[in-house]
């Protein structure tokens, strides 16, 4: 078991937590997970929940670091109108050039140990990308605790988890969108807060 999973190809997922009402078996109109076995569809989990939890986080990247809001512990920026988030690294290149740097050493040191906990090694035999005894996101990380000890705690918190991933990737291309489109803050377009910023002030430009 697998935090209390015991995969089973009969059912939907492969008895994965995730689905809620009124999709209690499952909502699958392209069929990928009718057509997957445990190997796929745990590959399938895993990419969703990562997805998941980096689209949770950019929704709130966005939120904060916007009028009126305008949050940048990490920059020193106060004083300035950097306008939406989809153009905050043009300011950032001139501020901390460096943190492309920390960036990718970050992120790469995150990916390497999620590789080292959950999958298999290249070049090995066993047909599979991850191991046989992970459970897709579970990488061990849980600074607070919040981890339930019950199966079925755990499984509720797990599509929980899955249901506001699957939220905040919609919300996060719907705002990446409507910013593309006029180039605009949230909060802007919601009529929330006023719109003061200047492009021109940015210190790249696009047509």
């Amino acid at each position: 078991k697998l935090n209390g999973w015991v995969p089973d190809e009969s059912k939907f997922a492969c008895g994965l937590p995730g689905a809620i009402a009124p999709y209690e078996e499952g909502w699958d109109p392209l069929g990928f997970a009718e057509n997957s076995d445990v190997t796929q569809m745990k590959a399938y989990r895993e990419a969703e929940t990562t997805h998941g939890r980096v689209a949770m986080l950019a929704v709130v990247g966005f939120l904060v670091t916007e009028e009126p809001i305008a949050f940048h512990p990490l920059f020193n920026t106060a004083s300035l109108d950097i306008g939406p988030a989809i153009r905050h690294l043009d300011e950032v290149r001139i501020t901390a050039p460096f943190f492309f740097e920390i960036l990718a050493l970050v992120i790469g040191g995150a990916e390497f140990t999620r590789a080292l906990t959950g999958w298999e090694s290249p070049g090995g035999d066993t047909g599979r990308a991850l191991k046989e005894d992970y459970f897709p996101g579970d990488i061990g990380f849980d600074p607070f605790g919040l981890k339930p000890e019950s199966a079925e705690e755990f499984a509720e918190m797990s599509t929980k988890e899955l249901q506001n991933g699957r939220l905040a990737m919609i919300g996060v291309a719907g705002i990446f969108a409507q910013e593309l489109v006029n180039g605009k803050e949230i909060f802007v377009n919601l009529g929330l807060t006023p719109d003061t910023f200047d492009p021109s002030s940015l210190p790249v430009q696009f047509p």
